[in-house]
């Protein structure tokens, strides 16, 4: 994507905006909706028709199909609230639409971040005082910018690769050894997804995760078709069910925080039920850990 000017870019956010909102209309049936269906067989719209969204969301068939281009300005919160229970958009959905249209209606592009992206040396320290709990500092397109002893060794797989600082989402979709290490790979692959499309619609001015889109785009169908689906989420809390090299299986809940300093990026926390099989590997991986940087510093 080298080389693309503020035109273009806001371009395809015009497009971003005129896909999303259709892929949303497209899964929701009028009985979903509530509201009566005339055409019977012949109907050939899958999902909702622009009259009947906008017909949910109070406004005129004109203006939704002005904002299905992406050419509406200031768009209205009660507009926004409208189209939200239309489409029923989760609070990820509205957020993104949100992100979009503010994009698409600016004159000129936000100021763009720093080159690099850099962890404060307290943000480190916090990190590798977390004893006993893998730890990662991420940023919005997944890069792991920093971990403790044993986050690293959790996620030994993704820093097996040769790129830095290493991804998540090139590792999910680039490396053959993570459908063994994430053991329900369909979920992370479809979660990495749309925390990436999520991202991108927050900051499209960014050329490092538009250059990230473009690889694995290139070089994924999975990916590819995971993002045509212009799914977004939020991506606060779960359970991630590995598959780690040295211990085996760990089922491990987490948590994300984003970091005050910087809201793009977040602490990330895995840890286990005490006394379960997963708490005892996770221990046993610590030990190792401990062992191994013994013996590499003698």
């Amino acid at each position: 994507m080298t080389g693309r000017n503020d035109r273009d870019i806001r371009g395809d956010v015009r497009s971003e905006i005129r896909e999303f909102l259709s892929t949303r209309r497209g899964r929701i049936s009028p009985e979903q909706a509530g509201l009566p269906v005339y055409g019977g067989a012949r109907r050939r719209v899958v999902g909702l028709r622009r009259e009947e969204v906008a017909l949910l969301a109070g406004i005129s068939t004109e203006y939704y199909t002005r904002l299905e281009r992406g050419t509406a300005i200031g768009v209205s919160d009660g507009v926004i609230d409208g189209l939200a229970h239309a489409l029923q958009l989760d609070e990820a959905e509205r957020a993104h639409l949100l992100d979009l249209l503010r994009t698409a209606g600016t004159t000129r592009p936000p100021r763009r971040r720093p080159t690099a992206e850099r962890i404060r040396p307290t943000i480190q320290r916090v990190l590798d005082s977390m004893i006993g709990t893998p730890a990662f500092v991420l940023s919005g397109r997944l890069d792991i910018l920093a971990a403790n002893a044993l986050g690293a060794a959790l996620f030994a797989p993704v820093y097996a690769g040769p790129v830095r600082p290493p991804n998540n989402a090139r590792f999910v979709f680039l490396d053959p050894q993570a459908t063994e290490f994430f053991r329900a790979w369909d979920q992370v692959a479809n979660d990495t997804v749309a925390l990436l499309r999520a991202e991108v619609g927050r900051d499209p001015y960014d050329r490092r995760t538009s250059d990230l889109i473009g690889e694995l785009s290139t070089r994924s169908e999975e990916f590819r078709l995971r993002w045509a689906a212009h799914n977004v989420r939020i991506h606060t809390t779960g359970r991630k069910l590995l598959h780690h090299p040295v211990v085996g299986d760990l089922d491990l809940p987490f948590e994300s925080f984003p970091l005050a300093s910087d809201p793009t990026q977040s602490l990330l926390t895995y840890t286990a039920e005490p006394g379960s099989p997963s708490h005892d590997a996770l221990a046993l991986l610590a030990t190792w850990t401990a062992t191994t940087s013994d013996l590499e510093h003698r």
